[in-house]
């Protein structure tokens, strides 16, 4: 009998190294002074000292999350580049609505055999993103996983860090009734709820990415792989200048009814107001498909909405200076964290 090797039992070490290779110049550039380990390191060195001198006391924030099974669209693309942004901004949005300045993230990409090209195009994708937000990438993972993964399958998956002053965390608990709910516009699905949208899409109605939709004015390839907005520096903005937030929601996966109730203090609920924002066409495609009732749209899907501020009634005009906000509620009474639509 022959002798058996690693690239036998289906891990190519060679093809590891080469996305490796290719991907080490487009970390390195998203570097601060802070950095002080390149990519390849058995860990990454980021020196603290001069950053936390600007804090009185300041609280490390760290957040993971993933892509989820938008991968699969990519992957019927063939375009990798915007998940790569996808990543960042899902993760970046975890934290900012703490109150924090994100300041590292690391990457795991995982699959059922490495393909250097694939690679290097996510990690374009979240290097742009991390240039565009002032985040380093200070390393990450690949990992080739014959038999974990289905051939042609790819996991995105990131750490991120920030900092944030400790009294300056925002974590609702200055929520009251009466107080208004702001809504800040989605760019479609983000990375919730792909699953679904896929069945219903590919499955029950026999649709294909490069099918055409008049509404939407694109392919639905297209409008499925939208990158999810990053709400990070216009939300820092508006802490920067005063403007008192008291309570956010970042609409992943659980949608309205399972994201907010996360930041409402006991006693509060919050009452939603259909039609006080647009909502996509593609949303009002997947509730006729999947004959979907109200609460499970609002469950699955952010309807449009990416992210939710809460604020008195005197700071929504501040809030407007730096992003789109819709009115979409207030704060209410409840015996439990409910949310209402009506």
């Amino acid at each position: 009998m022959s002798a058996v090797d690693y690239k036998m039992a289906g891990v190519d070490i060679a093809a590891g190294n080469e996305a490796v290779r290719r991907i080490k110049h487009l970390a390195e550039g998203t570097f601060s002074k802070n950095v002080l380990s390149p990519i390849g390191g058995f860990g990454a060195l980021y020196d603290l000292k001069s950053l936390l001198s600007e804090y009185q006391h300041p609280i490390l924030v760290q957040s993971i999350d993933g892509v989820g099974t938008k991968t699969i669209i990519a992957r019927m693309m063939n375009k990798f580049d915007t998940i790569g942004m996808d990543l960042v901004s899902a993760t970046a949005n975890d934290i900012v609505v703490l109150g924090a300045t994100p300041l590292t993230l690391l990457d795991y990409i995982a699959s059922e055999q490495l393909n250097p090209d694939v690679i290097e195009q996510i990690v374009s994708g979240i290097a742009k993103a991390c240039l565009d937000n002032n985040i380093s990438l200070v390393g990450g993972e690949t990992a080739e996983m014959p038999q974990t993964y289905l051939p042609g399958e790819t996991d995105l998956v990131g750490v991120i860090t920030g900092v944030v002053e400790k009294d300056a965390v925002i974590n609702g608990r200055d929520i009251q009734p009466h107080d208004v709910v702001l809504g800040i516009p989605s760019s479609g699905l983000h990375t919730n709820g792909y699953s679904l949208a896929r069945k219903l899409l590919f499955d029950v109605a026999n649709y294909h990415v490069d099918s055409w939709n008049h509404e939407l004015d694109c392919t639905l390839g297209k409008a499925l792989l939208e990158p999810h907005i990053n709400y990070t520096k216009p939300v820092l903005d508006c802490l920067k200048n005063k403007i008192k937030i008291k309570g956010m929601a970042h609409i992943t996966g659980g949608g309205f009814l399972d994201n907010i109730p996360r930041i409402l203090p006991q006693g509060t609920g919050v009452s939603i107001q259909l039609g006080t924002w647009p909502i996509s066409p593609l949303f009002t495609l997947l509730e006729e498909l999947g004959r979907l009732d109200q609460a499970e749209l609002f469950r699955t899907f952010n309807m449009g909405i990416g992210l939710v501020m809460i604020v008195g009634e005197d700071q929504v005009d501040g809030v407007r200076q730096y992003l789109q906000a819709y009115e979409i509620g207030r704060v209410t009474h409840s015996h439990e964290k409910t949310v209402r639509i009506i």
